[in-house]
């Protein structure tokens, strides 16, 4: 027995002694842990303040019916069924009978909803049964932080994306700025599975992550964007882009990039205006015969002939729009009307012998290397020399029409915003600068990438023949005397690679004669440029148009015509007649609404999204959107009294 109790003594002090330190950090480790305090991702913004994407908190809420006493389940049953009746908006039959039927199967992580917002998981907190915790009411409620979009899937692709599916757009650019760093503090364990901090201080302080403000001006990407759609919606194109940059800034104040669902529906699916590099077609000629004005081979007065409309140079045929051709015009008229034939003709008579003296002038325009852009996924130019092995003896005349070289809409308007600023090239971007609460810390400057890229006179030339175009040529459907524009239409038929039909026979490479690219690109007032704009459609429905003056074109002139509506540029208006009378008595009839004081939360059904976002937030609601256009629902009703700070949610249609 003796011998018994001195082993256990023993034992006592080799533990107590020689491996204490060992199980005391054993004890610790069950007891203790570190725990990340995340830190918050920064929000993007527009220009004007606007939230464009920020974090927030979802739940989803399940329930462990087992946990809850038959007494109390009985109990509360209808009244726990009519409370999530009313949030969710099935029947009350409908909660009880699954409930019901969660106790008899004895689930203990019975689905109630997904997504539920932090205001609503607080509500759901005090239902019947919830609100007896986690052991004896069986609330359970997960929670994850996504991304949300307030002005709803507008320029989705640009804002982007860092998470699973890797990084896009802005918030993958960025993604650096944005995260934070997440700070750090113990906790000590109280009870199962629960724990509290030991003490107020944390160990380490979590730092939000930077916001972004960018360029995007709400008001222009509204108008941009519902533009583009009308018109792919009634061509039937397969998608689009369109771009407004300010001139004098390279400010991207407004991109969409529209892409068709096989069930005829449009959403933003790539970003086309970065990523799509594509035969530019006719918007090409103007880099073509600003290059031939500016090496003085020819001036706007030369005269071509463009003969009956078609030519053919080492046996491929080039031919104009026009049957018959234009006859004997001027170098500006063949910009004007469009001649294929004449700017070929320009520009084989004075580079054929030079073909590397033309091609410098694309360098400086920016054509022959990508823009440069931090959003991933830029498409890569193709402009060929001859050096490379796609030379051929018509690589010159087929560039000059733009056939044979590859660029990206983002690549064009910069090229046209130089001639619009006086030749000098702005890089476009899309942020204006980094802020970590509400302190600048970084300031993106314009970047000038090439001070001249052409000479005054040629500009000057330029402009003029860019604004004939309106006026006179290719592009007079568009023509309005009230205010003014410039640009150039662009059409192109686009090339099908060589494959395999449905018969697996063998299809050679060819130019489609029913899938086109429509384009136009320019910029207003013609005079006094403030912004540059391009359209590119894809694949519209040939039997309805498919001409870059059809498609394309008065996509430019919406833009433009609802921007000087809305935005002061000069003293140009967009209708003869604007009714200012009317215009300020509706803004004070709008001002006496939002500065009334509500009681109770009104009725704005019906109402644009943007001017419901305005009044509803004027008067202390906190307002999520989904969707596009009008006001169809609201989650809050009408006559429900207002508490100001509460969220409501509104879906457009």
């Amino acid at each position: 027995m003796s011998f018994f109790l001195l082993a256990i003594i023993i034992k006592v002090v080799h533990i107590q002694y020689v491996q204490g330190e060992k199980y005391q950090k054993l004890s610790a480790e069950l007891t203790i842990k570190q725990d990340t305090i995340r830190a918050n991702k920064g929000n993007v913004y527009a220009a004007d303040g606007n939230l464009l994407a920020t974090s927030m908190s979802k739940f989803t809420i399940r329930m462990d019916v087992v946990a809850v006493d038959s007494y109390v389940f009985e109990k509360n049953i209808a009244g726990l069924s009519k409370k999530l009746a009313t949030m969710f908006g099935k029947s009350t039959n409908y909660y009880e009978y699954k409930l019901r039927a969660a106790k008899k199967r004895k689930n203990r992580y019975l689905l109630i909803a997904r997504n539920v917002g932090y205001n609503d998981y607080l509500r759901m907190k005090q239902f019947p049964i919830f609100k007896l915790g986690v052991y004896r009411g069986g609330f359970i409620a997960e929670h994850k932080t996504v991304r949300a979009h307030p002005i709803g899937k507008i320029a989705e692709r640009t804002i982007g994306y860092d998470d699973y599916r890797g990084e896009a757009g802005i918030e993958g650019a960025f993604a650096d700025f944005m995260q934070g760093e997440n700070g750090l503090r113990w906790k000590q364990k109280i009870a199962k599975n629960q724990w509290k901090p030991i003490s107020d201080v944390n160990e380490k302080e979590p730092i939000d992550g930077h916001d972004v403000i960018t360029t995007i001006d709400v008001n222009i990407q509204d108008i941009t964007h519902h533009a583009l759609l009308r018109q792919l919606e009634y061509f039937e194109a397969d998608h689009g882009c369109a771009v407004v940059m300010e001139t004098a800034t390279g400010e991207i104040k407004a991109i969409s990039n529209l892409g068709r669902t096989s069930n005829g529906k449009y959403y933003e699916k790539r970003n086309y205006a970065v990523w799509e590099s594509h035969e530019p077609g006719s918007t090409f000629k103007l880099a073509s015969l600003m290059a031939a004005l500016d090496d003085k081979v020819i001036d706007t007065s030369t005269v071509v002939d463009t003969e009956k409309g078609k030519i053919y140079i080492h046996n491929r045929k080039i031919e104009d729009s026009q049957r018959g051709g234009y006859g004997k015009i001027s170098a500006a008229r063949v910009l004007e009307v469009s001649s294929n034939v004449g700017i070929v003709k320009l520009i084989r008579k004075h580079y054929d012998h030079q073909p590397e003296k033309f091609i410098s002038k694309l360098e400086k325009y920016g054509f022959t290397k990508p823009v440069g852009f931090k959003i991933k996924g830029e498409g890569l130019p193709i402009i060929p020399t001859p050096k490379d092995a796609r030379w051929s003896k018509i690589s010159l005349e087929w560039m000059s029409w733009g056939y044979g070289v590859s660029v990206t809409p983002m690549q064009t308007l910069m090229f046209y915003n130089a001639v619009a600023n006086n030749g000098i090239m702005v890089k476009p971007r899309f942020v204006k600068e980094l802020r970590r609460q509400d302190k600048t810390e970084k300031v993106f400057e314009t970047e000038i990438i090439n001070p001249k890229i052409a000479s005054d006179e040629t500009l000057k030339k330029i402009r003029k023949v860019m604004e004939n175009v309106v006026i006179k040529g290719t592009a007079s459907n568009i023509y309005s005397s009230n205010f003014s524009m410039a640009g150039k239409t662009g059409t192109a038929k686009k090339y099908i690679p060589r494959h395999k039909n449905e018969k697996g026979e063998t299809i050679s490479g060819h130019y489609s004669t029913k899938y086109y690219v429509a384009s136009f690109a320019g910029f207003f007032p013609a005079d006094t440029p403030k912004y540059s704009c391009i359209v590119v459609v894809h694949d519209p429905d040939k039997n309805k148009g498919y001409y870059g003056a059809t498609v394309a074109a008065p996509i430019f002139k919406e833009i433009a015509q609802k921007i000087y509506t809305t935005t002061p540029i000069d003293n140009q208006s967009a209708e003869d007649k604007a009714d200012f009378t009317a215009i300020e008595n509706q803004y004070k009839k709008y001002n006496k609404v939002i500065n009334k004081e509500y009681k109770y939360v009104p009725n704005v059904r019906g109402m644009p999204g943007m001017d419901a976002v305005s009044f509803l937030e004027n008067i202390g609601l906190k307002v999520k959107i989904t969707g596009v256009g009008k006001v169809k629902y609201q989650s809050i009703q009408n006559g429900e009294r207002l508490v100001k700070g509460s969220t409501i949610i509104l879906k457009l249609s």
